[in-house]
């Protein structure tokens, strides 16, 4: 059973046997932006981070020539473009996985006439990494790259719920501690994860769409779930099938995908 989540403070610098001042600038200038809700500036770039502009001016413009921020239109700010999330997508073992996926994804999408999507953990955080859109008329669809805290959705809950104590500690250090109502959300997601443990999916009405319930099995290389695949369940009078006959097929789908995989990774 998952044990109470606590934060843990990220290892000292003068821990570690090598440093790189410049390298470190420039992955504290892309950590801060990832974790903003909209643009930030230079001005505040350099006052979060607590340095000089001149050290940290230099360091934006060469982010912004490769390719990894740029401005947002009409505004001072910078944004993280895709470029990191496309280098990401590029790892053997994610392409491998999406390859594996996709078929089944489409399988599932006919078979309940819902969208699902494919969800894994980046840094605290929630990715979609890959979706399947609705067969029918009607659906709702998450695009490929959404992020959201691990902590507020289901997805992160059975990501969470299928990994061991040292990868749960390891993800608790992402968590935001001295954000308001956290000891709430904690506890609400530790109670989830509980339930998802002895049942093996989930299942949460929406918190971010009325009218969505969201269904959520993993997909597990080994014991541990390398994915969690999702499914924004929308009721409607021309449903396909009814939501507790999609949980069947989201967790015989889940269970196919990761069985394929075991067999994927034993040929590479």
């Amino acid at each position: 059973m998952p044990k109470q989540v606590e934060s843990k403070p990220v290892a000292e610098a003068d821990e570690r046997l090598y440093k790189a001042p410049a390298l470190e600038k420039g992955l504290d200038i892309l950590e801060l932006i990832a974790a903003q809700r909209g643009p930030i500036t230079v001005a505040e770039i350099v006052r979060q981070l607590d340095r000089s502009t001149g050290e940290l001016f230099r360091m934006i413009q060469v982010l912004e020539f490769r390719g990894f921020l740029e401005r947002a239109p009409g505004t001072e700010g910078y944004h993280l473009t895709d470029k990191l999330f496309a280098l990401s997508m590029n790892q053997p073992s994610v392409k491998g996985l999406i390859e594996v996926a996709l078929p089944c994804m489409r399988q599932l999408s006919q078979n309940i006439g819902q969208s699902c999507h494919l969800v894994m953990h980046s840094q605290g955080q929630i990715v979609v990494v890959a979706r399947m859109e609705s067969s029918e008329d009607i659906g709702f669809s998450v695009r490929v790259g959404y992020r959201r805290p691990l902590i507020s959705t289901l997805s992160g809950a059975v990501l969470y719920s299928f990994q061991s104590e040292q990868t749960r500690e390891r993800w608790a250090r992402w968590f935001d501690t001295g954000a308001s109502g956290y000891e709430g959300e904690i506890d609400a997601f530790i109670k989830r994860v509980n339930k998802i443990c002895k049942v093996g999916y989930g299942v949460l009405p929406s918190n971010f769409v009325a009218g969505v319930t969201d269904l959520s099995a993993p997909i597990c290389r080994g014991e541990f779930a390398a994915a969690a695949l999702t499914v924004p369940f929308v009721k409607s009078s021309s449903m396909v099938c009814t939501q507790d006959e999609a949980v069947t097929q989201l967790s015989e789908i889940a269970g196919m995908i990761s069985s394929q995989l075991v067999v994927s990774d034993a040929r590479t």
